[in-house]
């Protein structure tokens, strides 16, 4: 039952690229309860010199509560003239961003 549970926690993982970038890699499923601690640490990097990758290679999963997170980014990332970029979205992700049209806002990078 634990090992259950923790297969859908998702995990936070971020590593700083020179001075004025950060890759934040996730782990499992972008839902309801995940989406208020990727907030939480993406906020400190928002409104600063930071353009912020998320890697998607091991997001199994988002929920209208993980796109509202990173509607919340895009906007404040734009507005301060910064890029907020996507890489590596799997397939069952990229149909969630394209129907609900999401796709449109993000900066995509294939690696």
């Amino acid at each position: 039952m634990v090992k259950e549970k923790q297969e859908k926690q998702m995990t936070i993982r971020s590593k700083k690229q020179g001075r004025d970038a950060i890759v934040f890699f996730l782990l499992g499923r972008l839902d309801t309860i995940a989406a208020p601690r990727l907030e939480q640490k993406i906020e400190p990097f928002l409104n600063g010199t930071f353009d912020i990758t998320l890697d998607f290679k091991d997001l199994s999963y988002i929920s209208s509560s993980g796109l509202h997170v990173l509607l919340h980014a895009y906007k404040i990332m734009n507005l301060n003239k910064r890029k907020l970029v996507i890489k590596n979205m799997g397939e069952p992700v990229r149909e969630v961003f394209v129907m609900t049209g999401f796709i449109s806002l993000v900066v995509e990078e294939e690696t």
